[in-house]
C-alpha cells in the first residue's frame, strides 16, 4: 500500500479514517475519453463517496479555446470551487471511477491553482466498492467557502515553450499516451490529428505506473519504470499525453519520487498533433 500523503496520494483506508473531519472535502474528478459513451456526471448522480461533488473537467475549463479542457481562468476556477462550497483551509481528495485516471488531472488544476492540500485517492472508487465500503446517490449540502488562488504559471507549458524544449533538449518530455500512439502505429481518438510523438520526447505510458489493481506503484517501483524509459531525472520535465489529463498521472508520479521541477504541456497532442508547422516522430525515435 502506498504510503499516505495528504498532498500527492492517500490510501481508502486514510480516506476512511477520515470522512468525519469537517474540513474534507472529496471531488469526483472522473472523465471519459472520445467515443466512450459513458456520462460521469449521470454516474456520479447514481452513486459516489459520501459527501462527495462532482468536478466536471470539462466545464471547469477555458471554453474559450477551441482545445478541451484547457485549465480555465482564475476567476472560473475560483467561482466554480466557492459553488462547490471548496475553499482556504480545505483538504481535498480526489477521486475517479476509472482507479486512477482523471482525478490526477484536477490534482494538477489544483496545483496549478497555488492549492497544495489536495491528494488522489489511490485505487479510487473501485477499490472503495470492492472494499465494501458506503456510497450514495444524494448530494451533499453545500455552503460557499472563498479560495485563495495563486497561479503557478511554472506549472504549465505552452506549444512555443514545448516546440524550443523539444529543440534544445533542455527538458525531459514524457508522453503518457500508449506506446502504439507514440510510435504513431495506431489512430488517434480525436479525428484529424497526425500520429507520433513530439521529437524527442519519451514514452512513459501512465498505465505502466499502476499496480493491477489501478493502485500507483510505490516509489521504488515508479523510478523503475522512468529508468526502463531513459528517463534522466536530473533534468527538469515536461509532461504530454492526448489532452493533457493522462499526462498528469506523470506529474503525480515524479511528485511522489520528490522530483518537484514538472509542468504539464495542456494542449497536448489534440493541439500538437493539428499544428502544421511543428514536426511530429514516429517509430521508437
Amino acid at each position: 500500500m502506498a504510503q499516505d500523503d495528504p498532498k500527492t496520494l492517500v490510501s481508502t483506508d486514510w480516506l476512511a479514517a477520515h470522512m468525519k473531519d469537517p474540513d474534507l472535502r472529496i471531488l469526483d474528478g472522473t472523465y471519459f475519453l472520445p467515443g466512450i459513451d459513458r456520462d460521469p456526471r449521470a454516474e456520479y448522480a447514481e452513486t459516489h463517496i459520501p459527501g462527495a461533488r462532482f468536478f466536471d473537467i470539462d466545464e471547469i475549463s477555458d471554453q474559450r479555446s477551441e482545445l478541451p479542457h484547457m485549465a480555465p481562468p482564475v476567476e472560473k476556477f475560483m467561482s466554480r470551487m466557492r459553488a462547490m462550497g471548496v475553499g482556504d483551509g480545505h483538504q481535498v481528495v480526489v477521486y475517479d471511477t476509472h482507479g486512477l485516471f482523471s482525478a490526477a488531472r484536477v490534482w494538477w488544476l489544483f496545483k496549478l491553482m497555488g492549492q497544495n492540500d489536495v491528494a488522489v485517492l489511490d485505487g479510487g472508487l473501485p477499490k472503495w466498492v470492492s472494499e465494501g465500503r458506503e456510497t450514495e446517490d444524494m448530494e451533499p449540502i453545500i455552503r460557499d467557502r472563498h479560495m485563495t488562488v495563486r497561479r503557478q504559471a511554472h506549472l504549465v507549458k505552452d506549444v512555443t515553450q514545448v516546440s524550443a524544449a523539444s529543440k534544445l533538449g533542455d527538458y525531459e518530455i514524457l508522453d503518457a499516451r500508449s506506446p502504439a500512439r507514440f510510435r504513431g502505429e495506431e489512430p488517434e481518438p480525436r479525428e484529424g490529428l497526425r500520429s507520433g510523438h513530439i521529437p524527442g520526447s519519451k514514452n512513459v505510458h501512465y498505465r505502466e505506473l499502476m499496480n493491477d489493481d489501478g493502485t500507483m506503484k510505490d516509489p521504488d517501483g515508479l523510478r523503475a519504470v522512468l529508468d526502463a524509459a531513459g528517463v534522466d531525472t536530473t533534468r527538469p520535465v515536461i509532461t504530454t499525453c492526448g489532452s493533457g489529463v493522462t499526462a498528469a498521472i506523470i506529474n503525480l508520479a515524479l511528485e511522489r519520487i520528490g522530483k518537484t521541477d514538472h509542468a504539464l504541456y495542456d494542449g497536448s497532442w489534440t493541439e500538437w498533433g493539428a499544428f502544421g508547422t511543428v514536426p511530429v516522430a514516429t517509430g521508437d525515435e
